[in-house]
């Protein structure tokens, strides 16, 4: 990882190759997986455990990495800084950028309205649940479920994420609270948080061999359902997050630094944007969203708050994707998505949704559960509809949420050190 010295020393400057051997070595194992899985198609069902293997590596140091991450970035704040503000801060821009993006998905959809489609009713007819939890029962019980366990053990579990920050949160607050005497703890949780780092950084030689199989996988499994009844708002949302990621992302980043902003975010961005396409997961993409936002001078604290704590809750791409599933679904049951009369339930439920959604690969049956549930569609046709688009779009929806991380900690940055920030970081030697 580059230190703030490295950067700004020209004679410390690394060689093109040092540079750029990790990205170039990660598009090359997803280009080859991906061809792999487009000439041999079902048949590289066989090869998913490589990438299987890679992800579940990379998820067992996830989970220790958020709470020394989180923990130790409260723990060595000073006890006059106004953390309050901080969260309030980071709050703000998460809520804005959600909002933003359902509602340039909300337009698209009254833009290009989707036409019923008697063979998606057939579909969901007959379509099998591959999840037998997912219930209104869960629907109902899922805010004490997400937000808090009953056993220790149980923060460790991927599923508990956002119980995992919360109690991430209150260690680091106990252990400034403790001043001195908490120390020796606060020395312990940097430790923790270095090794783990390091850690993450030795799962990472795999990646392009894990990432590769898992593209393999992918695009061998289920691109062929691209070319069937789901084309039209398939192609429809992946026209309008690219466009969203690269216009809206340009604003964003150009709103929190100028245009040094918009270059530094371009020029540091890709490797966590092919993390987050190839895991599915904006938990997996917090180690490289971590390094990269050191790159851009992001100060600790900020970046160690805003990307744990995005990873889990802020995800401007499954705001998106709500709006094309509830689209979808008001088109299949004859229900008239463009009633001004639904604007602000649709989009409470979409920010809700993105909230509950967890940082995992083809997650969000839970808020997939509650978004039905609320507009009153057939709980047995419906959410297998949901459950496919959402494994088809969770690659870029991913991409948006992930990436929305690393742009948002500049936008906080902005706003809590001023608009000069990254000017005088490059500056300073």
């Amino acid at each position: 990882m580059h230190t703030q010295a490295q950067i700004s020393t020209p004679s410390a400057q690394p060689s093109v190759w040092q540079s750029y051997a990790s990205i170039v070595l990660l598009l090359g194992g997803i280009i080859v997986g991906s061809a792999i899985g487009f000439i041999f198609g079902a048949k590289v069902e066989s090869f998913k455990f490589i990438g299987d293997i890679f992800l579940n590596l990379l998820f067992t140091a996830i989970i220790p990495l958020v709470f020394f991450t989180i923990a130790s970035s409260i723990a060595n704040l000073q006890r006059n800084e106004r953390l309050g503000k901080l969260f309030g801060l980071v709050s703000l821009v998460f809520l804005m950028t959600v909002i933003v993006s359902g509602l340039v998905m909300y337009v698209v959809m009254l833009c290009f309205p989707i036409a019923d489609d008697n063979s998606l009713r057939a579909m969901a007819s007959q379509a099998l649940l591959d999840n037998p939890n997912a219930s209104l029962h869960q629907a109902s019980t899922s805010i004490t479920q997400v937000l808090t366990v009953n056993d220790f053990f149980e923060l460790m579990a991927r599923k508990n994420m956002l119980a995992l920050i919360l109690v991430s949160l209150m260690v680091g607050f106990a252990t400034l609270r403790a001043g001195e005497k908490g120390q020796a703890f606060a020395q312990f949780l940097n430790s923790g948080n270095e090794v783990m780092k390091q850690l993450l950084a030795m799962i990472m030689t795999l990646a392009p061999l894990g990432l590769g199989a898992y593209f393999a996988y992918q695009v061998g499994v289920f691109g062929p359902q691209l070319l069937g009844v789901y084309l039209h708002p398939l192609a429809l949302y992946y026209v309008a997050c690219t466009v969203y990621f690269f216009v809206g992302f340009s604003a964003y980043a150009y709103l929190a630094a100028g245009r040094l902003g918009f270059q530094h975010f371009w020029r540091n961005n890709l490797t966590p944007s092919l993390t987050a396409v190839g895991t599915c997961s904006s938990i997996a993409t917090i180690p490289a969203n971590l390094n990269a936002a050191e790159i851009l001078h992001i100060p600790p604290h900020i970046r160690n708050i805003v990307i744990p704590l995005g990873a889990p809750i802020h995800k401007d791409g499954s705001s998106m994707s709500s709006i094309i599933k509830l689209a979808l679904l008001f088109a299949m049951f004859g229900k008239d998505f463009s009633a001004p009369s639904l604007f602000l339930a649709i989009m409470g439920i979409t920010i809700i949704v993105s909230v509950v959604e967890g940082g995992i690969p083809n997650g969000g049956y839970i808020g997939e559960v509650f978004a039905i549930t609320v507009f009153g569609f057939p709980m047995e046709q419906a959410l297998p509809v949901a459950m496919v688009i959402g494994t088809l779009v969770d690659p870029i929806a991913t991409l948006l949420n992930a990436n929305g991380d690393l742009v948002s900690a500049m936008m906080v940055t902005r706003l809590a050190e001023g608009k000069d920030w990254l000017k005088k970081a490059l500056s300073t030697p």
